[in-house]
């Protein structure tokens, strides 16, 4: 006789039973903590019809903290993503005799382990709920009924406290309060959440943990050159501007691209980690300053070498077996090839085959009585190999050796047992020295076998390089000279072209430099003369 009377009910419990698996699986998918926190709040007032609500979470000194509020009437939403600081100290556990706080509702819940659901606050016995009446007295507001639920992870330990105020009759809006169904779906969710809490949070601390390796590894890493220091950091954040601005970007052939912030965390990752085969690099090669240096820089030895032939034709027009004109003539010659052999041995851009031929001519030209009387070759042919290195100050062999970090990269992050949001890093990570043509390095890659991520890391890494001010061989360029060369990338098929404009039409060049280069590096770049520059379509 009473059926029709309670179908409705039934019918309602049924859909808020829905609501709560529904609502469970969106938690257990959130990855964010202050939108989850925020999600759990608004859910259990949804689902219990509440007015209002505050979220606390549980803290290492024994208090709970405030972490979201919200109260619809009031239109208060503080803490989460509302961006606003909720202004009230966490609430104490424990007095300053180490007793525990019971007079709170929600210290009690923690403290009984329990449910605690009151019907008014005004006329409830036991409790002290005197900062709640004057809160009232400020803002107008009645409250009347509480729920207070605490959130339990899975080894049975209290992380937090949800609590629910003023129930809403869903017909008329009256204020009741709230059921046995309302509690028991509130504590339903409560549970969910707090596994839904407990398993992001301990993600985000294992996620902490393996970017803190990464950390120590780049630390490692730049800590072997003094010269290299940064380089690990400037690279990945680079490589994430540039992919950000092509997510931005609307216009031009790349306009479709869109990443996640999942793609966005394994990009960083691979960003970290793109020189993790250094660690396997020698030291005197990374560290290589002058084109004769090793232990120390050889340019001392040949300086030797240029003061005894000095003596030697002191020497000799003292004896009177060479004269005064040529013995100065000698002399200046000296001065100059010694000069010339000590600008060489700094290195630069490019050596020309003339610097190269006037290289073998000195070695050539001079002999020198060692020591012990012997006549030795003025220039050995180790030396005449690093005073003719054409650019920089590595031989061929040397570079061959800086090269291989990268298949060192790539054999170390092949090796990891990536999880499947991860999967793509050795791929991205191991790009980077790859040129669209397909003559870069280590397996000569063209640009239609890379993924855009991978070829932005290929722009991050030579602009970095470009810029950089801490390099032994050369000083940090400014952004016109780097973005110069850039472009000429651009045009001979180093780079990706349609990555190149991006990266012009973003400027993300300026927000780089105004982060991390000197002053006097940051010159005022006409774009117009910039090679391989053209503006974005439309404009």
């Amino acid at each position: 006789m009473n059926q029709p009377e309670l179908l409705p009910a039934a019918t309602e419990l049924d859909h808020r039973l829905g609501e709560l698996l529904r609502i469970g699986v969106a938690l257990s998918r959130e990855r964010d903590i202050n939108r989850l926190l925020e999600a759990i709040l608004i859910a259990a007032k949804d689902i219990t019809s509440a007015d209002g609500g505050t979220l606390y979470r549980m803290t290492d000194e024994h208090a709970l903290r405030f972490e979201i509020m919200r109260n619809d009437t009031l239109g208060i939403a503080m803490g989460g993503t509302s961006g606003v600081d909720i202004p009230f100290y966490p609430v104490n556990l424990f007095d300053k005799e180490g007793k525990a706080i019971n007079s709170m509702v929600a210290t009690y819940a923690v403290h009984h382990d329990c449910s605690v659901n009151v019907a008014d606050a005004y006329t409830e016995a036991g409790f002290d709920f005197s900062g709640t009446k004057n809160f009232d007295k400020k803002t107008g507001y009645r409250s009347t009924s509480f729920l207070t639920v605490p959130m339990k992870n899975h080894e049975n330990e209290i992380i937090g406290v949800l609590q629910l105020i003023n129930a809403k009759n869903r017909k008329t809006g009256e204020v009741v309060p709230f059921s046995q169904n309302d509690q028991r779906l509130a504590e339903s969710l409560a549970s969910q959440a707090a596994i839904a809490l407990t398993n992001r949070l301990l993600i985000n601390h294992l996620e902490s943990l393996f970017e803190s390796f990464i950390q120590m590894i780049n630390a490692a890493i730049d800590d072997k050159s003094p010269y290299t220091g940064g380089h690990c950091e400037r690279v990945p954040t680079l490589t994430l501007m540039l992919a950000e601005a092509v997510n931005n970007c609307q216009v031009g052939p790349l306009r479709d691209f869109t990443m996640s912030d999942r793609d966005r965390y394994e990009l960083k990752i691979a960003g970290l980690l793109h020189d993790c085969g250094k660690v396997t690099t020698p030291v005197h090669v990374v560290d290589k300053a002058t084109k004769l240096q090793t232990i120390y820089d050889r340019i001392e030895l040949i300086d030797t070498r240029f003061e005894v032939i000095k003596r030697d034709a002191q020497l000799a027009l003292l004896t009177g077996s060479a004269s005064a004109s040529a013995t100065e003539a000698l002399l200046r010659d000296i001065e100059q090839d010694r000069e010339f052999l000590r600008r060489t041995n700094v290195g630069g851009e490019s050596m020309r085959d003339e610097d190269i031929a006037r290289v073998k001519a000195i070695a050539a030209r001079y002999r020198w009585q060692r020591p012990d009387g012997s006549i030795g070759d003025f220039l050995a042919a180790d030396e005449i190999e690093n005073l003719s290195i054409r650019a920089g100050t590595l031989t061929v062999a040397e570079r061959q050796v800086i090269n291989h970090h990268i298949d060192v990269t790539i054999q170390m992050l092949e090796s990891l047992p990536w999880p499947r949001h991860l999967k793509r890093v050795p791929e991205y990570a191991g790009g980077h020295h790859e040129r669209m043509d397909g003559k870069g390095y280590p397996r000569g890659l063209t640009r239609e076998q890379m993924s855009v991520q991978a070829r932005c890391m290929g722009i991050a890494d030579i602009f970095e390089a470009l810029t950089a001010k801490d390099r032994p061989y050369k000083k940090g360029k400014t952004l016109t000279e780097s973005l110069t060369i850039l472009g000429k990338f651009k045009l001979n098929g180093h780079v990706d072209p349609d990555l190149f404009d991006v990266f012009m039409w973003e400027k993300v060049y300026e927000k780089y430099a105004r982060e991390f280069l000197d002053p006097e590096q940051i010159d005022s770049v006409d774009v117009t003369r910039i090679p391989g520059y053209q503006p974005p379509p439309g404009r």
